[in-house]
């Protein structure tokens, strides 16, 4: 079954073999655990059963937002089993079986980015190509995989556009600033013909041989630089796709605006971002506004009142 659904994910779904294998992955556990217990089919799973089998989860050291992932995957398996008619009804309760806490993601001010982006030296061999790097994926609130991906033929810098292929295998045009644009043009013009090679292809960034650019790659830059200018090891490549979007927001662009050029396919998932910068405005208003607090001499009075 799992290798009919892999199928199903690659030839109907036309995911990346990444998440192909992530949705293989976070279904491993549930066979192990079936066989433990010796549950012998998927339709003798209840709902105590599957309680027990995020129990277990648990008790194997995954922490909630890893369980989260796993119950969201084997909800798409057991709905795609009904559809093959394998099993009857998806036996996983709707609802009820999992509260995760509400978790907003972390976004970086506009001052953090701009000392992000411009952390590489360009008058290093490597640096103008890092610099594009950064550039442009917060400049298009890139993804990893789409920053990996990107291929000269997809580049107008006469425009400022760039065409990206997202999760699967959908293609956007997104938009980039002038910084991202000069950034990248000096990136063109002056590193990338020194890198490239006949392995290159099409291939926007290259690593040093002359090879498409990994997504580990992508990360580790991302992370190095980061690291560099004193914002710590917790920022990632999503962590500027998030500051993209909150920072868009924050600028008074249209909630729809901000789901297209992200690449999401219901603007739920964009939906995340207005709580960020709700949360923020609080923040800001009590921090600022004369008549946020009580006055000293109320408190005082009420103080002595009482």
């Amino acid at each position: 079954l799992l290798a009919r659904f892999k199928e199903h994910l690659q030839a109907d779904k036309g995911l990346a073999d990444l998440t192909v294998r992530n949705y293989q992955t976070d279904l491993a556990p549930l066979h192990e655990y079936m066989k433990i217990k010796d549950i012998r089919g998927l339709d003798a799973m209840d709902r105590v059963a599957f309680r027990g089998y995020l129990a277990w989860l648990g008790e194997l050291g995954y922490v909630r937002a890893s369980i989260a992932r796993k119950l969201s995957v084997l909800r798409t398996f057991l709905r795609w089993l009904v559809r093959q008619n394998v099993i009857k009804k998806d036996p996983m309760p709707k609802r009820g079986i999992m509260k995760m806490d509400s978790r907003l993601p972390r976004f970086l001010t506009q001052d953090e980015a701009a000392r992000l982006v411009q952390a590489p030296e360009t008058s290093d061999l490597l640096g103008p190509r890092d610099r594009a790097l950064l550039e442009l994926i917060y400049a298009a609130g890139l993804r990893v995989s789409e920053a990996r991906d990107l291929n000269i033929s997809g580049v107008n810098l006469e425009t400022r556009e760039l065409r990206v292929t997202g999760k699967g295998s959908k293609q956007r045009v997104v938009l980039i600033g002038i910084a991202a644009r000069d950034a990248l043009a000096l990136y063109l013009r002056e590193v990338r013909p020194k890198l490239a090679n006949r392995a290159s292809g099409m291939a926007l960034f290259l690593n040093r041989f002359g090879g498409r650019l990994s997504q580990r790659s992508v990360q580790q830059k991302v992370r190095k630089y980061a690291g560099k200018v004193g914002l710590g090891s917790g920022v990632h490549t999503h962590t500027l796709r998030h500051s993209f979007a909150t920072h868009l927001l924050e600028g008074g662009a249209d909630l729809r605006v901000v789901q297209e050029l992200l690449g999401h396919s219901s603007p739920a998932t964009t939906q995340i971002y207005t709580h960020v910068t709700a949360s923020q405005a609080k923040e800001v208003y009590l921090a600022a506004h004369p008549r946020s607090k009580r006055p000293k001499q109320e408190a005082v009075s009420e103080s002595s009142d009482g």
